[in-house]
């Protein structure tokens, strides 16, 4: 959702929760959250407000030119701090969730895999996810009870010692 929302942000140069969640398909109070969030992380700013109660965001400025979101590294390392810090919230908040919303799913292995493998490996799990990649742009496509769900996926070989 955070891509999601950096991206409507490239694009637009200014949103407000309301209208991310608009343009999303998500609560303007969910925008509101990881427009915060974006915004603590450096990633975003407020822009100065001229009046009344909307908040608009923006990209952060650095050197005189709008941040673009992108593969960078810097970029990886803050979408995983901020997974973590996501997946931290879950757990400090989720008995406020609806009943059948409460559980999550975990699992890990560990698995012998050659580089090449590894990248099939990723591949393969993008593809699986991409099944539901149109209920991000199309929310008439989301069944009534479906809510966004963080995936997180990461596949890095263990080192010797």
């Amino acid at each position: 959702m955070r891509t999601a929302l950096l991206r409507l942000l490239a694009e637009e140069g200014t949103v407000t929760a309301t209208s991310a969640a608009g343009r999303l398909g998500y609560s303007s109070g969910l925008c509101s959250f990881h427009l915060r969030q974006l915004a603590r992380h450096g990633r975003i700013e407020e822009v100065p407000q001229t009046g009344g109660r909307a908040r608009p965001w923006r990209l952060r400025q650095a050197g005189g030119t709008v941040e673009e979101p992108g593969g960078s590294q810097e970029f990886g390392e803050l979408a995983r701090g901020l997974e973590d810090e996501s997946y931290r919230q879950w757990l400090a908040h989720r008995g406020r969730a609806p009943q059948e919303w409460r559980h999550d799913e975990a699992f890990s292995a560990v698995v012998h895999l050659t580089p090449e493998e590894m990248s099939r490996v990723a591949e393969e799990v993008r593809q699986l996810l991409a099944r539901y990649g149109d209920r991000e742009d199309l929310p008439a496509r989301r069944p009534a009870a479906a809510r966004p769900v963080a995936v997180v996926a990461r596949l890095f070989p263990l080192l010797d010692g």
